[in-house]
């Protein structure tokens, strides 16, 4: 018998035929694109890429970037966590700073990948853009749904090896759901919210009612001119509304609190407000009662607020008709706005719905703020517990008050004339506003201070000063 020699093809002959193969994949691509319509051209694509996956140990996700017409949570919470993973390997980065913020941003670019490790497991992650026919999606962030047309998708498309599947699935994606929770709440930028004017439609659909400026309000509990002691109580009181999720469902009740701030006009009530959007990093809606015109807009503004925020009713007692019902046939109307003597627009009973009803548990984490100057002109209804569970006394300066103005103003803790101007103040109503305007007016801090001491001392006589007697 005789050994038969192998025969191996020669480099040439490989190279030509793969070039052959090459180039007869290239015409069969072309003439696909020129002659199949585009959905029978995705289907063979995909039929395709599946045959090779079943040869292959990789494993991929797509996350898209709407679930029907609504956004998917999941990709918005990639947007958040792979700003920060600059890889060595990737060379394209956008870089944005959106309007009204002072952030930069730094986001995946079209078709880049980026590599990250968990457990030890390589990563891949791959922001992917596609042309589609155009069609309505609802536009992100929108509280009332209106639609934007959009002719391209995107999707995040993750690649790794099939035995990490189940790890993947039930660590690594929750844990970038809370990594995103705390990334988003280090980004946010603040913003107020006021009522739309002119609310426009989108497609036949609900109007937009809130629109939003950055919100950058200086004071914090360290700059509130109030006694310690309540200023403790209250963040104690938000430290533990903030922690008790479970505990408000526990009990069956809306996860929400509702805080009333009253007292003479300059004692601090909205730098309260300012002071508490600042230590919970919530949002502010300033809702004016007076422009609602109807009992369904005010259900609508409600329920377009967001979660983590802090609703504000300012001026409660002047904004509609809520003095006590038993006492208003026979106590003359005070008018604060020149809106109030039409007709009512918005009645007790929604208000009260508002704070504590049905439509109050659309949303978590909520605060809400009335501000009055005088409490004795509300309704018993709106004051029990559930509605305005938290009653706070602004009141005039008091001596540690002013201490807290001084250092804030004067840049001191301590000065010799500290002991006459507490002694006035003990004596003579005066607003931190009145005490913070005359600490502006120098900058030497014992001319301020004298100064003070003047304001003090004249108004102190003007206050216990006797009245005139009309002789008939």
């Amino acid at each position: 018998m005789s050994a038969k020699t192998l025969q191996f093809p020669s480099t040439q002959t490989i190279v030509s035929t793969a070039a052959s193969i090459a180039t007869s994949a290239m015409i069969l691509r072309s003439l696909a694109r020129e002659y199949l319509p585009r959905d029978l051209q995705h289907y063979l694509y995909f039929k395709l890429q599946k045959l090779f996956a079943s040869f292959s140990s990789e494993f991929v996700l797509i996350v898209d970037e709407y679930e029907g017409l609504g956004n998917n949570h999941l990709f918005q919470a990639l947007e958040l966590y792979l700003r920060p993973q600059i890889h060595p390997n990737t060379r394209i980065f956008r870089v944005t700073m959106p309007k009204k913020e002072n952030k930069i941003s730094v986001v995946m670019e079209k078709n880049q990948e980026i590599i990250e490790k968990f457990n030890g497991v390589e990563l891949r992650w791959k922001l992917v853009f596609k042309n589609i026919r155009s069609k309505y999606i609802e536009a992100p962030g929108s509280h009332y749904h209106h639609s934007t047309e959009k002719s391209e998708i995107r999707y995040y498309e993750l690649r790794f090896n099939m035995k990490h599947k189940n790890m993947v699935l039930s660590e690594y994606l929750p844990y970038i759901m809370e990594q995103a929770k705390d990334l988003k709440e280090e980004r946010k930028t603040l913003k107020l919210f006021t009522m739309k004017r002119e609310r426009v439609r989108y497609l036949g659909r609900r109007p937009e009612m809130w629109q939003s400026v950055k919100l950058d309000h200086p004071a914090t509990f360290d700059t509130l001119a109030m006694d310690l002691e309540a200023k403790q109580g209250i963040m104690e009181d938000l430290d533990r509304f903030v922690q008790r999720k479970d505990f408000y469902r526990k009990v069956g009740k809306a996860w929400k609190r509702g805080y009333l701030l009253f007292g003479p006009p300059g004692t601090g009530k909205s730098s309260l407000i300012g002071a508490m959007a600042n230590y919970l990093n919530f949002d502010v809606y300033d809702l004016e009662l007076t422009s609602v015109r109807r009992n369904s807009d005010l259900r609508n503004l409600l329920i377009s607020t967001g979660n983590r925020s802090i609703l504000v009713v300012e001026d409660i007692d002047c904004s509609i008709d809520l003095q006590d019902r038993l006492k208003k046939a026979n106590k003359p109307r005070v008018s604060c706005h020149p809106l109030e003597d039409q007709d009512p627009k918005v009645t007790l009973s929604a208000v009260l719905n508002f704070i504590d009803g049905l439509w109050s548990c659309c949303g978590d984490e909520r605060i809400i703020v009335f501000t009055t100057n005088h409490r004795d002109r509300l309704d018993p209804a709106l004051l029990r517990p559930g509605r305005m569970d938290v009653h706070i006394h602004m009141s005039y300066c008091s001596p540690s008050g002013f201490r807290i103005l001084a250092s804030n103003y004067l840049g001191i803790t301590e000065h010799p004339l500290f002991i006459e101007v507490e002694r006035l103040m003990k004596i003579t109503n005066v607003t931190p506003a009145e005490v913070g305007e005359e600490l502006l007016k120098n900058e030497d801090s014992e001319l301020a201070l004298k100064s003070l001491m003047y304001f003090l001392s004249h108004k102190s006589a003007q206050t216990h000063e006797p009245e005139s007697v009309t002789h008939m």
